[in-house]
């Protein structure tokens, strides 16, 4: 038999066809990362001082900013260590453990978002019985519900892909570890683990993207039953936000599979986009155009400055 040398950590060969370009890389994927995470503490900052947004709507915008939050961080900060020249090991628990989060955290946005249209489903075809459908013990199943699945999600990806060997090589082609990367340097056939990663990622976002779009085409119904010009703009604004922040998620993802052969590049950039721009406009999106969302900030701001002054 042949002797093996086990892997016990793995090397990050970063995001390809970009050598040279380590240093304008970093600075632009940490101004990125810092408005990721300013204006998601922003939004849920507000949320927890603004007894108005104390609703089911501002309840799962909160959960989606700490979601942001931590699947950001998932994989950026590790990436920005290389690029600034540090090591580009990863040893094999924290391979594992990032992998976990990523599919853990990218699974929750999906039902999350799933779960934020049923909300406006309710919201628009049922306003009068809204705060008694979306009630507190409805909205914290919901949420646990969402966590606990991406969570079940990511327990079977995870252990599929790490029960296997690993041996000689360690090299993973990616800039962090995801499954289409680490699976391939397994010493043992990874057909099964393959198809069960595939088939589940694919299902989940299939059936949610169903969902979704079952939600928004009974909102879109109610809406064309309004007879005045006013109520209709006015029940379309509270869906707008929502619309544009899954266009921005699940918008690159279909362009990529859309793609008979990718390159690497292309793939690396519309993981960059789900895994850093989208964190980074959900806050944005979710606030530009809400007045209850600024009114809540300036009110924030307001009272850190008089504080200053007062000192």
């Amino acid at each position: 038999m042949r002797n093996h040398t086990v892997v016990t950590e793995f090397i990050l060969l970063g995001i390809p066809q970009t050598e040279g370009l380590e240093t304008a890389l970093f600075f632009l994927f940490s101004s990125l990362y810092s408005s990721t995470l300013l204006g998601n503490v922003l939004i849920l900052t507000a949320i927890l001082s603004s007894s108005r947004l104390h609703t089911p709507m501002y309840y799962f915008l909160g959960n989606l900013s700490i979601f942001d939050l931590g699947f950001s961080s998932t994989t950026v900060p590790k990436m920005l260590s290389y690029l600034s020249g540090q090591s580009q090991v990863i040893s094999f628990q924290g391979c594992a453990t990032q992998l976990f989060f990523y599919h853990f955290l990218g699974c929750t946005e999906t039902f999350l978002y799933t779960v934020m249209a049923y909300d406006r489903f309710v919201a628009i075809c049922y306003p009068l019985r809204y705060m008694v459908i979306m009630n507190h013990r409805v909205c914290f199943v919901l949420a646990t519900g969402t966590w606990m699945s991406g969570c079940v999600h990511a327990i079977i990806l995870t252990s599929l892909t790490f029960k296997l060997p690993y041996c000689d090589s360690n090299q993973v082609s990616y800039y962090f570890c995801d499954i289409p990367a680490v699976l391939p340097l397994a010493c043992e056939d990874n057909s099964l683990a393959q198809r069960v990663s595939f088939t589940n990622v694919g299902l989940v976002s299939l059936i949610c993207l169903f969902l979704i779009f079952v939600s928004y085409t009974r909102i879109g119904i109610s809406i064309s039953k309004i007879r005045s010009t006013e109520g209709r703009q006015r029940a379309f604004s509270t869906c707008s936000a929502h619309l544009t922040a899954i266009l921005c998620a699940y918008g690159p993802v279909i362009i990529i599979y859309l793609q008979p052969n990718p390159s690497p590049l292309l793939g690396a950039v519309i993981q960059m986009l789900n895994n850093l721009v989208t964190p980074m406009l959900n806050p944005l999106i979710y606030s530009l155009r809400n007045k209850d969302v600024k009114s809540a900030l300036r009110h924030i701001f307001l009272k850190r400055n008089l504080a200053l002054r007062n000192e």
